[in-house]
C-alpha cells in the first residue's frame, strides 16, 4: 500500500490532504481515513443490529442426533435417545458456562451397559464424528493407581490432546470414552484396611477428579509421572465423558434386588416376568463394586439390548459403512459384483449370534467366507460376479463366480475348479 498526492478516494473522490490521507492498494482501488472510520462505524452497528441469539450456537437437537446416530447404529432406539439429550444438555452446559450462568449445571457424563458387540464404543465413535469434537478411547484394564505399575489416568487426557492436534481449548471440549468399566469394580471380600486394590478401587479413586472437572497435569510424552517432566495443563470441568462396559453378572444384582421383600404374604404367589425390562439403579452399580462417588459422576446410565438375528442382518446390509458394502467396494475395484442371498445373510447372523460376541465377529466370519475367492480373484480377470449363498455360508463349498461368457467357476474347499 502507498499514500500519494495525486490520487482520489474510490468512494468518495476526495483528494489527499493531511488531515485525511489515501491509501492505494495494488489496483487503482484507493480509500481516504475519513471513508475507514465511516465503514468501521457502519460494521459496528451491523453487528449489533445482526447479533444471532444464544440458542443458535447450540449443536444438533437431540431428535436429529438420534437420527445421524441411526446411519450407522442399528436398534437401541432408548439408548439413543439417553445419550441425545445427554449430548445436548451438556453442549447447552458449556454455552451457559461461556455466558457466565449464575446457574451451575452439572455435568452430563454417561454410563452404557450392554453386552459385547451391542455398539456402545460405535456409539460413543459416531457421536464425536457428529459432533466434529476430539475423541479418544482408552481401556479402563490397563489403568493402574499412581504409584504402581501401569498407566495413569491422565494418559487418557494425552490422548485427547493429541485427538485434538494438541490444540487445549479444542481439547477441553472433546469427549473422552473408557471402555471395560466393568472390570475395574471393587474386587469381592478386599478389606480396604490391609490391601489396596490398585487395578480396581484405586484406579476410581483416581478417575474422580478428571471426570468431575479439575486441571489435569498431563505428562507431555505420556508414561509414569517423575518431578523433572514437563507437564501440560488441561481443564476437564467441560470434557464429557462416556464410560462403557457388559457388567456381566449386574443381572443377578437387580434380581436379588427386585426379589427383596416378595416372598411374604400376597406378594409370594406372584410370578416374577424375567422378559419385562427393569431399570437398573445406581444401587445396582454400587452393589456390583463401584465407590459412591464414581456412581454419582456419572448419572445418566443408558442400557443397550443384546442383538438378534434380524439385527445383526440390518448391521450387515443398512448403515452406511455396513459391512457388505465394504466388501461389494473392495470387490468392484476388481470390476466384480458381490452379491450376498439373504439365506446367506441369515446363516451369518445365526453364527455370529451363536458366537454369544455380538456384532464383533460378523467381519470373522465374512472374512473367513471370501478369503479363497479375494486370493484367486485377480488372477481370473473374465469374471464379473461373485454370489455368496446358502452353501456358501454354511461352508460346504465356496462362492459362486460368474465369467464374462457366462460360464460358472465354483470356488470349493480346496481350489477353483471351471465348468462350462
Amino acid at each position: 500500500m502507498t499514500t500519494n498526492r495525486n490520487q482520489r478516494c474510490s468512494f468518495c473522490e476526495k483528494t489527499q490532504q493531511r488531515s485525511n490521507l489515501i491509501v492505494a492498494g495494488q489496483g487503482r482501488a484507493s480509500v481516504c481515513y475519513e471513508c475507514i472510520r465511516v465503514l468501521n462505524q457502519l460494521i459496528d452497528t451491523d453487528k449489533a443490529f445482526q447479533e444471532e441469539p444464544e440458542h443458535s450456537n447450540l449443536p444438533l437437537i437431540p431428535r436429529d442426533i438420534s437420527l445421524m446416530l441411526d446411519e450407522y447404529v442399528i436398534g437401541q432406539r432408548a439408548a439413543k435417545k439417553t445419550i441425545s439429550v445427554a449430548v445436548y444438555n451438556h453442549y447447552k452446559r458449556l454455552l451457559g458456562t461461556e455466558n457466565d450462568s449464575e446457574v451451575r449445571i452439572d455435568k452430563s457424563n454417561m454410563l452404557l451397559i450392554g453386552p459385547t458387540g451391542s455398539g456402545k464404543t460405535l456409539l460413543a465413535e459416531t457421536l464425536a464424528n457428529i459432533l466434529n469434537v476430539p475423541f479418544a478411547i482408552c481401556d479402563a484394564t490397563s489403568l493402574t493407581e499412581s504409584g504402581y505399575v501401569g498407566e495413569d489416568v491422565e494418559n487418557i487426557l494425552l490422548r485427547l490432546i493429541k485427538s485434538a492436534n494438541w490444540d487445549l481449548e479444542k481439547a477441553e471440549k472433546g469427549i473422552i470414552y473408557i471402555d471395560e468399566l466393568d472390570k475395574i469394580a471393587r474386587k469381592e471380600g478386599t478389606n480396604r484396611s490391609i490391601t489396596r486394590d490398585v487395578s480396581g478401587e484405586g484406579v476410581q479413586q483416581e478417575l474422580l477428579k478428571i471426570i468431575e472437572g479439575t486441571v489435569a497435569n498431563v505428562p507431555a510424552q505420556g508414561g509414569r509421572k517423575h518431578p523433572q517432566q514437563e507437564f501440560i495443563q488441561l481443564d476437564t470441568k467441560n470434557i464429557l465423558f462416556i464410560c462403557g462396559g457388559a457388567f456381566e453378572g449386574l443381572n443377578e444384582i437387580i434380581e436379588n434386588r427386585i426379589s427383596k421383600g416378595s416372598n411374604l404374604g400376597f406378594l409370594a404367589t406372584q410370578e416374577s416376568h424375567s422378559d419385562a425390562p427393569v431399570d437398573i439403579g445406581t444401587e445396582d452399580i454400587l452393589n456390583y463394586g463401584f465407590i459412591p462417588e464414581l456412581v454419582g459422576r456419572l448419572p445418566i446410565i443408558a442400557v443397550l439390548e443384546a442383538l438378534d438375528i434380524d439385527s445383526l442382518i440390518q448391521i450387515l446390509t443398512e448403515p452406511k459403512n455396513a459391512l457388505t458394502k465394504q466388501y461389494q467396494h473392495l470387490f468392484e475395484l476388481d470390476d466384480v459384483d458381490l452379491e450376498f442371498t439373504e439365506e446367506a445373510l441369515k446363516i451369518i447372523a445365526q453364527k455370529c449370534l451363536e458366537s454369544q460376541t455380538g456384532a464383533r465377529s460378523l467381519r470373522q466370519y465374512v472374512e473367513e467366507l471370501l478369503l479363497d475367492v479375494m486370493y484367486e480373484l485377480p488372477s481370473i480377470p473374465e469374471v464379473v460376479k461373485c454370489t455368496v449363498d446358502e452353501d456358501a455360508a454354511l461352508m460346504v463349498r465356496g462362492p459362486i463366480l460368474i465369467d464374462s461368457h457366462s460360464n460358472t467357476v465354483k470356488l470349493d474347499n480346496n481350489d477353483l475348479k471351471k465348468s462350462a
